[in-house]
């Protein structure tokens, strides 16, 4: 029978009540012919609560009693969702990663999938099991150990599973029903897109739209895993949600498909640093490993010999950057003159494929923000993706400006 793969995450299983809910939607793929591969978050909260126990117990945890204690919330979600739906006369059994046995590097709390052999589930199918509920964010290291996959690491092992199982699709349950042109409480012209390419997705979700996260996107392109956003509270047919697809699938469609947002940046730029070879390295090495996430970099020659060099990072990360460039600067790494952090600024983004044939996006982009008065700090493009830096204030005033600009609250 074809599998089809189903995820739900932790708000369509936050209760008996939601999992029930869900149970439901998995019992009616089943009776359409497939078998189903679910897979489950922990409870709503439940994976915070986790962590809160762990670092209260012990400041610095051991990172593998970390992965054992927060995977367990899974654990439960998958119980219970075997439970329900052996209750509804569904055969349906719950896996842990090891039993799977899903397996993953050893680096714990971020560990990446390295194999999932078919096998054990193969059997069970063959031996009657319809549905194989599957914890998700979990796995096994070559040691033998628990690992996790991160955060929204259960949307990533939906998708493996998908390519593993050469699924006919990753449906993904959350509490949306679809990827929209932008986030609808700040535009309420945002209009619920039906396809959306894969590169599309992939920039939204790294430029802060939450409905999909960036490792399981990367994931369904590179496998070519066709994945569908839809809502676990509505009830839903072969038509509803976004379907996130190879771009040729895609008929017509907006030059630009959607505005993306980050409200919590940083920009800091280092005051005449030394321009020579290397100094890239010299910054962004230390930056990089203080766990500093680099995203926008703008270098300037601000007189003979020396350069301004910009970047951006979340706004919860400057301290560690300060202190990542000081600390550099006292061993010799670097030099510079001065260090200014503006911890007062938005990202905004447009998105879209359609940017690769047509000109003048990027004119058209600003000279938007310029008619409102909005002054652009820092600007970063790519082929289907042009990021401006922006004063947080106006961060909801760009958005809603852009968004009818480009005429994205009307279908191509």
């Amino acid at each position: 029978m074809p599998v089809l793969v189903m995820k739900f995450g932790g708000t369509s299983v936050a209760d008996l009540g939601r999992i029930r809910n869900a149970a439901e939607k998995v019992k009616r793929e089943v009776e359409r012919g497939h078998d189903v591969i679910v897979i489950v978050s922990a409870m709503s909260g439940k994976t915070n609560e986790l962590v809160g126990w762990v670092e209260e117990t012990s400041p610095l945890f051991d990172a593998r009693e970390y992965d054992a204690v927060v995977s367990s919330g899974e654990n439960v979600t998958a119980g219970l969702m075997a439970l329900t739906l052996q209750e509804m006369d569904v055969p349906a059994r719950s896996w842990q990663g090891w039993q799977v046995p899903l397996k993953t590097s050893s680096a714990h709390s971020a560990a990446r999938i390295e194999e999932i052999p078919r096998d054990n589930i193969d059997q069970k199918f063959a031996e009657g099991m319809r549905v194989a509920v599957v914890a998700g964010f979990q796995g096994i290291s070559p040691e033998g150990r628990i690992t996790t996959l991160g955060r929204g690491g259960s949307d990533t092992t939906a998708v493996a599973f998908a390519a593993a199982f050469d699924a006919v699709r990753c449906d993904i349950y959350t509490d949306v029903d679809g990827v929209y042109t932008t986030d609808p409480r700040i535009e309420d012209k945002a209009r619920k897109l039906d396809r959306i390419a894969f590169e599309e997705m992939l920039e939204l979700a790294s430029l802060g739209a939450k409905v999909l996260q960036t490792r399981s996107v990367e994931l369904a392109m590179r496998f070519k895993v066709k994945l569908r956003v839809l809502s676990s509270f509505e009830d839903t047919d072969d038509n509803s949600g976004t379907l996130v697809c190879a771009e040729e699938e895609i008929m017509e469609q907006n030059v630009v498909s959607g505005i993306a947002y980050q409200r919590d940046e940083a920009k800091m730029t280092l005051i005449s640093v030394a321009d020579r070879p290397g100094i890239a390295a010299a910054i962004f090495g230390p930056l990089a490993r203080a766990g500093v996430n680099v995203d926008m970099i703008v270098q300037n020659i601000s007189e003979e010999g020396r350069t301004d060099m910009t970047f951006s990072c979340p706004v919860n990360q400057v301290a560690r950057a300060r202190d990542a460039m000081e600390k550099a600067k006292k061993e010799d790494e670097i030099d510079f003159h001065d260090l200014v952090a503006d911890t007062d600024v938005a990202k905004v983004s447009v998105v879209g494929i359609g940017m690769r044939s047509h000109a003048g996006v990027a004119s058209k982009m600003f000279e938007v923000l310029a008619a409102e008065g909005i002054n652009i700090k820092v600007i970063t493009t790519s082929e289907i993706k042009i990021s401006v830096l922006i004063e947080r204030k106006y961060m909801e005033l760009a958005v809603q400006a852009l968004h009818d600009a480009f005429g994205l609250d009307k279908a191509a």
